[in-house]
């Protein structure tokens, strides 16, 4: 999304930080039909640079209304990572669509989801998200932190059919996925006490906790322990504040933004449904 007035941006004029970029429309707020209460979700693409260096287009909606937030980027072999932050619910969503490779024998994507719970400090509301702004939409963004590496064992899966008690976002953002979502066990027991059914949780094979990690499995029909990594390059996850003489009172003026990699663990119950899974 462009703001208003000029377009172009001179090639020799350096790439203003995002702060700045950002600091006008935080103050000013969203432009006519665009953000909060509008119903319509506001979207803003940036170019991202991520970890190997290599940079993508990252795709950021925000939906005020829904208080939800969701985050798009295509990694350079294909592979698409998708984010929902679901605030009314307290739920995140990470979604891959990892290309197969066809001379394996494998189908042309294959589809994870894991399902966490969402801490609101982890990322900024969704109504500060929709009036975020850039002036040069050909600038590249590289996080100004990197958060610590997050390592999670998903040892629940979740009931597709049922799903939507525990996020409205689940059946769209899964719906290529509906035999590999995930989630953990301190993350249901956390949604269960606050009232969603316990028939979207079910449990994987108790042996899981012993068998294998599936680098270590050479038998393409055995069950094993899959790991998937992912990386989110660039999203805004903290407000900042300004002070200033004319104000009593601290107002926001930007964001910062961060990096951040995951780790998931999940039971499969073959070894050809994660190839990608090396490692000794």
């Amino acid at each position: 999304m462009r703001p208003p007035g000029r377009r172009d941006v001179p090639s020799a004029r350096p790439a203003l930080p995002l702060l700045l970029l950002l600091l006008s429309p935080l103050l000013l707020g969203a432009p006519r039909g665009v953000g909060a209460g509008s119903g319509v979700p506001a979207e803003l693409r940036v170019r991202v640079r991520l970890p190997d260096g290599q940079v993508t287009e990252e795709s950021l909606q925000a939906d005020s209304d829904a208080d939800s937030i969701s985050l798009e980027l295509r990694k350079p072999d294909g592979t698409l990572i998708s984010f929902t932050a679901d605030f009314k619910k307290d739920v995140k969503i990470f979604r891959a669509l990892i290309l197969g490779e066809l001379e394996k024998g494998q189908s042309q994507f294959q589809a994870l989801c894991f399902v966490t719970r969402l801490h609101h400090n982890e990322i900024i509301p969704s109504e500060a998200m929709a009036k975020l702004r850039q002036k040069n939409p050909r600038a590249v963004r590289q996080a100004e932190e990197v958060r610590g590496l997050e390592q999670l064992h998903m040892d629940i899966a979740v009931n597709f059919s049922q799903g939507a008690l525990l996020s409205p976002h689940l059946h769209n953002v899964c719906a290529e996925a509906t035999e590999a979502i995930y989630t953990r066990q301190e993350d249901a027991q956390f949604w269960t006490e606050r009232g969603v059914d316990s028939s979207v949780f079910e449990a994987l094979p108790k042996e899981q906790m012993e068998l294998p990690r599936c680098g270590q499995v050479r038998d393409q029909g055995k069950p094993c322990v899959c790991r998937y990594s992912l990386s989110l390059a660039w999203y805004p996850c903290m407000l900042k504040y300004c002070h200033s003489r004319d104000r009593p009172a601290p107002y926001k003026c930007g964001i910062r933004s961060c990096r951040k990699n995951y780790s998931f663990d999940f039971y499969v119950p073959q070894r050809q449904l994660c190839l990608w899974d090396e490692d000794p």
